[in-house]
């Protein structure tokens, strides 16, 4: 008889495995949109967390990202800029052509994300949430410590 693993031990493993998995997907669907996940992450995080969102602080979110650092960052802001998605110095906001762009790539997602979803009970769902939610909270206050 096998003895089950430690939850804990496995945590951080299934995870990354899901994070990897559900990025390929991402990537896969934006890819059919002609859009990289870093754009996709930009104009949600302007669109959620706008209008007026700070561009420095976009610009520490975006660089928190795997595929993005300090000068890929300004490359990507700088491009969405220059097609016409955004616009704004201190404070950034989407542009009609962005907001446009954001709802389409938005809904697009809706659809298979919504399929992947549908096949759990809401409230395991809410609660895998709230539980990686406080874990993130939690480790970035001991990020902050540890500074």
């Amino acid at each position: 008889m096998t003895t089950p693993s430690d939850p804990f031990a496995q945590f951080g493993q299934t995870l990354a495995f899901a994070e990897r998995t559900l990025t390929a997907v991402l990537r896969q669907h934006l890819a059919q949109h002609q859009t990289t996940p870093e754009t996709w992450y930009a104009l949600q995080l302007i669109a959620t967390r706008g209008p007026g969102l700070d561009r420095e602080a976009l610009s520490r979110d975006l660089q928190g990202s795997p595929n993005l650092d300090a000068d890929s960052t300004r490359e990507l802001l700088a491009r969405l800029e220059a097609d016409g998605l955004i616009r704004g110095e201190a404070e950034v906001d989407l542009t009609t052509a962005g907001q446009a762009v954001h709802r389409s790539l938005r809904e697009s997602i809706a659809g298979p994300r919504n399929e992947l979803l549908s096949q759990f009970d809401v409230a395991h769902i809410e609660t895998t949430m709230r539980t990686l939610q406080a874990m993130t909270a939690r480790a970035e206050e001991q990020l902050a410590v540890a500074r």
